[in-house]
């Protein structure tokens, strides 16, 4: 099989479109005519990962983390970075990075981390905003079903879990060809007035060429008027961090322990304790302080994270618990969900998890 047979799988796993726009995801390392013989899982693909890689004939590794985020001017081995680049070149090694495509991902990273802890049911945390789109045209009755069924064969109309969702309405529209013209209703030079359908449908941001692209491929007009509007709708499938709730509430020392216990965090930071019990728990993976005030805002008895400073305990104010647990230790179930995702998927060769431990935080 060949790698650009497997991308369009890896991009369902971690949507590349709703990856944050700092990052560095997708296809590192490698061509997408390489034919793959193996693939290895792992959360950072170091140097050492590479020699896994190499030992274990798998030529595709699949990391979480991006092994770098910004441009590389040279290619000198001078750091860790790009001497792991210079080994995957050399031994013919794709790397494909998930990172935030994964986080943003509502099955992701965060869900991940909560159903760890025994919550099934959770919401996002702080879903994605300036991501909806909303397109406006018109067009004769006649074509109306056709083109709305282009447009929902596009991807728009998804709102939450429904689908081929409109809004459409009756109107009358007019319209004057010059001598350039060529109207498929009527006559040029004359003003023609026609019984008209409104079409409204919503998308998300990164559909907007292919929505386009079958509006044009299927409308009867020479002319296509069509608006396109920016809503402020959050996208509630989509969006960094998750909270749910226990069934009941767990007392707070019982619930420090099973967090340590599940994540196998050598030791969790805290804010002061001020509730006996934890019932609603928000989660983020991995740097998590730009959460604590969205966490406070939907209730959260705690938010379990990681890479919390001095002054960002503060921000808890006796009104939640903040657990900084490390970033690796946060993020520790993320490559098991990966492996388990792309074993379903290809039964056809290898896919490995590292035995690399790729954590750089030691604790004494």
């Amino acid at each position: 099989m060949y790698l650009k047979e497997i991308l369009p799988e890896l991009d369902v796993l971690a949507p590349l479109a709703t990856a944050e726009d700092f990052d560095n995801v997708g296809l590192l390392v490698g061509n997408t005519e390489m034919e793959i013989s193996g693939i290895l899982v792992c959360h950072d693909a170091l140097e050492e990962v590479i020699d896994e890689a190499i030992q274990k004939k798998c030529n595709l590794v699949v990391c979480f983390h991006p092994i770098w985020f910004q441009g590389i001017k040279k290619l000198t081995g001078k750091n860790y970075v790009e001497r792991s680049i210079l080994k995957a070149i050399k031994n013919d090694i794709a790397i494909y990075a998930v990172h935030t495509a994964l986080d943003n991902h509502f099955l992701g990273v965060n869900d991940i981390m909560l159903k760890a802890l025994g919550i099934e049911q959770s919401k996002i945390l702080i879903p994605k905003k300036q991501f909806i789109y909303k397109l406006i045209t018109f067009t004769i009755p006649e074509n109306k079903d056709k083109l709305m069924q282009a447009l929902f064969a596009a991807g728009a109309g998804s709102i939450g879990n429904y689908i081929e969702c409109s809004f459409t309405s009756e109107g009358v529209g007019t319209y004057k060809g010059n001598e350039w013209s060529n109207p498929v209703i009527g006559q040029k030079f004359v003003r023609e007035t026609a019984k008209e359908v409104k079409i409204e449908v919503t998308f998300e941001k990164y559909l907007e060429r292919q929505v386009l692209q079958a509006l044009f491929e299927n409308h009867v007009y020479e002319e296509v008027a069509y608006e396109i509007y920016q809503l402020q709708n959050e996208l509630n499938t989509t969006g960094l961090g998750k909270i749910g709730s226990f069934e009941k509430a767990m007392p707070t020392k019982e619930f420090l322990k099973l967090v340590k216990n599940t994540f196998s965090a050598s030791v969790i930071k805290h804010s002061k304790i001020h509730q006996e019990t934890i019932q609603k728990v928000a989660v983020l993976g991995g740097s998590g302080a730009f959460a604590i005030q969205a966490a406070k805002a939907k209730g959260a008895d705690v938010l379990v994270t990681a890479d919390l400073k001095y002054h960002d305990f503060y921000q808890a104010e006796n009104q939640i618990l903040l657990l900084d647990i490390g970033h690796y230790e946060s993020e520790i179930f993320t490559k098991n969900y990966m492996v388990d995702f792309l074993k379903k998927k290809f039964t056809n060769f290898a896919i490995i998890l590292s035995e690399i431990n790729t954590n750089p935080v030691k604790y004494y």
